[in-house]
């Protein structure tokens, strides 16, 4: 099959289950009412909250720096920026894309080697992931009985039912896959001096170094308390970037930082889903944790949802043709489709 078709279907298929998040999100909600909420919202305090996501972007871009240096290479902070941004425009597109074109984004403006982008990519999104735990764990340790209640029942309870009902049934295959596993990477690196003289093993062994000298490149930070530093403070613009549209309405203006830090969490698992830029599944989750946690009628969860998560799709929108143009200039469009062609294959 045609290459563009296949990235055709795949892009319709994550739309179409986006489509099915939004049904279910909205479902048995009346619009009238809907609309009565967005009509009385504060639209100004959406100005700070995106503010907030613009700084964070660069305070990433930055961030990306710092792990960059110590394999020898000195990106400068725009062109980091730039492709932090493109590569959220591109989850628009395909979802969990983002990743690797803002790698290919600034491997090719910056002449680095694309492998030892994704090293620094993974150290990042492992960070992120530790981050949220840790805020999870604090919520949880300062938040009301509801929050943690709504946690379990919608988040880890379905997650170990599932686990404990396929378990006795996978676990034989499990073992023997993870057997499998295990004795493929002994033999890849055993045998690397055979399967080097492949052209196709030798460029498997290329990436593979690139990786992990990207990925040791956080035991070598020169700026390790700036990187502590900047990891907090992108936090603190997230954590921004949620409250403030929470004052656009009356119902959750008087919810504060315990609130917030919830919808932080809780948000992460809706962005984790796989749709373009958490589209649906971010709408469902937020409405119905604030329904039960906080009590917070399913229409005013919604459109405080739809306030966050639109107005950050629209500036993305923008900021990521804006930055398109400012690393590729006019063929930007075709840069970036090449890259989702080439990363895809």
């Amino acid at each position: 099959m045609n290459r563009s078709i296949t990235q055709l279907l795949k892009a319709v298929l994550f739309l179409s289950l986006a489509a099915l998040l939004l049904w279910l999100s909205f479902r048995g909600i009346k619009l009238s009412e809907l609309w009565s909420v967005l009509r009385k919202a504060n639209y100004w305090w959406l100005v700070p909250a995106v503010i907030f996501a613009l700084l964070s972007f660069l305070i990433r871009a930055r961030r990306w720096t710092l792990l960059i240096e110590p394999l020898g290479y000195n990106p400068g902070v725009m062109h980091a920026y730039h492709s932090v941004v493109i590569g959220y425009f591109a989850n628009m597109i395909f979802p969990r894309l983002g990743e690797v074109t803002k790698c290919a984004a600034l491997s090719r403006k910056e002449n680095i080697p694309f492998d030892k982008l994704v090293g620094t990519m993974l150290i990042e999104r492992t960070i992120d992931v530790l981050t949220v735990l840790v805020i999870l764990g604090a919520t949880l340790a300062a938040g009301t009985t509801a929050t943690g209640s709504f946690l379990s029942e919608n988040v880890f309870i379905p997650a170990q039912q599932k686990i404990s009902s396929s378990l006795g049934s996978a676990t034989i295959v499990t073992v023997i896959a993870l057997l499998l596993i295990v004795t493929a990477i002994v033999m890849f690196f055993m045998l690397r001096e055979k399967l080097s003289a492949r052209p196709l093993f030798r460029k498997v062994y290329s990436f593979s170094d690139g990786l992990f000298s990207g990925l040791k490149s956080i035991f070598r930070l020169k700026r390790r308390w700036e990187f502590l530093f900047l990891t907090i403070l992108l936090w603190v613009a997230y954590f921004f970037m949620s409250y403030f549209p929470l004052l656009c309405l009356e119902s959750t203006s008087r919810l504060g930082v315990g609130a917030t830090m919830f919808i932080l969490v809780i948000g992460s698992f809706g962005m984790a889903a796989p749709v373009q830029s958490g589209l649906g599944a971010y709408h469902w989750i937020i409405s119905r944790g604030m329904l039960v946690a906080y009590a917070i009628p399913l229409e005013e969860g919604l459109t405080y949802a739809t306030l966050e998560h639109e107005s950050q799709m629209i500036l993305i929108a923008i900021a990521g043709a804006i930055s398109l143009y400012a690393l590729f200039g006019k063929k930007g469009g075709k840069v970036l489709s090449s890259v989702v062609t080439e990363k895809q294959a």
